[in-house]
């Protein structure tokens, strides 16, 4: 897992970016969160010139930076930190992410193809214009989350957790949905086409949803 440093900055409890020398992670280093950073530029681009050079990424913090425009193809991400970070344009196929923590953070028009993302956290994320068709996405949690004229089709989502998760204009076709709880999500226009959405765990005793899983829930769009 990450090592979590705090900014040295006084009173921020944000955690300090991983510092890169020699083209390696310096973990134990000192140092600030991006925000307090002095050269921001400078720090983002050995972080990302790291993630460029390096097929396996361990233990990387990067909280709160900004991503624009990279190819993450054949990345391998395992006990990373990119909390509260933004990612947009991003396009790949084959990422994988293990035991990654990206809560509070926003996804904007990224291609996220044949994704294998395990046991990671996106809660409190928001997703926009974001395909992750053909992906396994097994035990993660995505409460909380936003997603917005996204596009899931073809994934599997084994027990992973949507509660409280608002979905909207997105699509969940031919998608493994076990043990997948989606306990006080809003829903409006999401397809379940072909999915097993009687395996999915649903609270119909809560009130406050936009629509529910319908009696053909494996064939209508909600």
């Amino acid at each position: 897992m990450f090592v979590t440093n705090k900014c040295q900055c006084k009173e921020c409890q944000n955690p300090a970016l991983s510092v890169i020398r020699d083209n390696e992670i310096i973990p134990h280093e000192p140092g600030f969160c991006f925000e307090h950073t002095e050269d921001k530029i400078g720090h983002l681009t050995s972080l990302l010139n790291y993630i460029n050079s390096h097929e396996k990424i361990i233990g990387l913090c990067a909280y709160g930076i900004s991503v624009n425009g990279v190819d993450l193809s054949g990345k391998k991400f395992y006990g990373c930190n990119f909390q509260h970070s933004t990612f947009s344009n991003i396009h790949s196929i084959g990422l994988k992410f293990k035991i990654c923590t990206l809560d509070f953070s926003t996804f904007s028009d990224c291609d996220m193809l044949n994704s294998d993302i395990q046991f990671s956290s996106f809660s409190g994320s928001k997703f926009i214009h974001v395909v992750f068709t053909g992906s396994d996405l097994v035990h993660n949690n995505y409460n909380g989350i936003t997603a917005y004229q996204c596009s899931f089709d073809d994934s599997d989502f084994y027990n992973s957790r949507f509660i409280r998760a608002i979905l909207m204009n997105t699509s969940m076709k031919n998608c493994n949905l076990k043990k997948a709880i989606f306990y006080n999500s809003a829903r409006e226009h999401v397809s379940f086409k072909l999915s097993n959405t009687r395996e999915a765990l649903i609270d119909r005793n809560k009130s406050g949803l936009i629509e529910d899983f319908s009696e053909s829930e494996g064939e209508d769009e909600l």
